[in-house]
């Protein structure tokens, strides 16, 4: 197996091994979807299968009546490590790229009542997607970003990140001494306030700042095979 420090980190989505969100990381959001803040990161996992590139379609999945957006930053791993210091975090962050992490609002809120995991309202084919790699020097100052996300032209999204609720070494410290962080990972730091839902034939479009930004078309999905 190759290698993973020779691996190019502009194709992280082709060879990052996990995605790790981070749930309620902007006080806003949590309100509105009257969750407590938390008081500790709440940590989720999406399989690396849900990542599609700009210009591809998001797939509304069957059984799905609320699909909701989410943008977010996403913070890709370059450095690999364990344990990793505050002080340090920074250093194992390679570069960035926009994110959303398209979620099943319904299937999810049946799940918290139950008190079950959120794997299935997250973790569909098409919910992670994402945008080009960002270099760090593209984004100098991560904590101090602008999220914003249009449907059909219309504002629903517009945030910074430094509203977070946990900071970004924070987050990388944290989740570092769970499990180890790997070159190519990426983790989803938690969106800002304004969620809600699109339906098929609506479109997103979302960026950062103004240094990309990222279209997709809303589809249903196909049947079974």
């Amino acid at each position: 197996r190759m290698s993973m420090a020779k691996l190019d980190l502009r194709l992280f989505a082709s060879f990052g091994r996990k995605i790790v969100a981070v749930g309620r990381n902007y006080r806003e959001h949590a309100a509105e979807l009257g969750n407590v803040v938390p008081t500790e990161p709440i940590l989720f996992l999406k399989p690396p299968s849900s990542y599609i590139q700009s210009g591809e379609a998001i797939r509304v999945p069957n059984g799905c009546a609320e699909l909701h957006h989410e943008v977010e930053l996403g913070l890709v791993i370059g450095e690999s490590g364990a344990r990793i210091s505050e002080r340090a975090a920074m250093d194992h962050v390679g570069g960035y790229a926009l994110a959303l992490d398209m979620t099943a609002r319904d299937l999810q809120s049946v799940a918290k009542s139950k008190g079950h995991p959120w794997t299935v309202a997250k973790g569909y084919d098409t919910f992670c997607p994402v945008s080009r790699f960002i270099a760090k020097t593209e984004l100098p100052d991560p904590h101090n970003a602008r999220l914003w996300l249009e449907v059909d032209g219309a504002t629903r999204q517009d945030g910074t990140t430094s509203d977070m609720i946990f900071s970004l070494p924070s987050l990388v410290s944290y989740i570092s001494r769970i499990m180890t962080l790997e070159r190519g990972d990426v983790i989803l730091t938690g969106t800002p306030a304004g969620v809600g839902p699109v339906q098929p034939g609506q479109r997103i479009r979302a960026g950062l700042n103004d240094v990309v930004d990222v279209e997709y078309a809303i589809e249903r999905a196909g049947n079974d095979s």
